[in-house]
C-alpha cells in the first residue's frame, strides 16, 4: 500500500488543528483577563430635526452590569446637553434639568422618550437635518464614558415648555 505524504501532512495537519481547537483546558487568556467593567449602552438613539436653537435625543439606556448606574452627563460636538425631564405642573406638560442624572438599576433599562427623561441639545451650532448622525459621549456614576451615535429623525411631537425658572 502506497501513502501519499502530501494527503498525509494536509491530513495530519487538519487533526492536529482540530485538536488544538477541541482542547479540554481553560482559555488562559480569558482566565487573566480583567473583569468587564459595569457599562450601560444605548439602544435604538435618535435625535429630533432642528434648524436651529434646542433638539433632544431619545433611545433606551440599557446596563449590562450587576452594578446600578446612573447617567451624571453628557457632551456633543454640535451643542451644550443637558438630561432633562418632563413634569407636570398646573396641568402642563414643563422641561427641566434632571437632578441627580438617570439612574438605571443593574440589568434594568430607562427610557429616553419624547415626554419624558430625554437628552436635550441646548443651542444647536447647526442645523440637525434627517439622516445626519450627533454623536454623544455619556458620563456614567462609576467614571467611566460611554459613545454612542443618534440618527435625526423628523419628528412633529412633545412641544413640552421649559419651566420657567430654568433661564432658557
Amino acid at each position: 500500500m502506497r501513502i501519499n505524504r502530501g494527503l498525509a501532512a494536509v491530513t495530519g495537519l487538519l487533526l492536529l488543528g482540530l485538536a488544538a481547537l477541541t482542547g479540554c483546558g481553560k482559555d488562559a487568556a480569558a482566565e487573566d483577563a480583567p473583569a468587564e467593567k459595569a457599562t450601560i449602552t444605548v439602544t435604538d438613539p435618535w435625535a429630533k430635526a432642528a434648524e436651529r436653537g434646542m433638539s433632544a435625543i431619545f433611545g433606551t439606556l440599557v446596563n449590562h452590569s450587576t452594578a446600578d448606574l446612573t447617567v451624571v452627563s453628557a457632551t456633543a460636538e454640535i451643542s451644550p446637553l443637558e438630561l432633562h425631564e418632563v413634569v407636570t405642573e398646573n396641568g402642563e406638560a414643563l422641561m427641566r434639568p434632571k437632578e441627580g442624572g438617570f439612574a438605571v438599576a443593574a440589568g434594568a433599562e430607562h427610557p429616553l422618550a419624547p415626554g419624558g427623561d430625554h437628552i436635550m441639545l441646548m443651542d444647536l451650532a447647526r442645523t440637525l437635518a434627517p439622516g445626519d448622525d450627533v454623536t454623544v459621549t455619556l458620563a456614567l456614576s462609576d467614571g467611566s464614558a460611554v459613545v454612542f451615535t443618534a440618527i435625526v429623525k423628523d419628528f412633529a411631537g412633545a412641544d413640552e415648555s421649559y419651566d420657567p425658572g430654568m433661564g432658557h
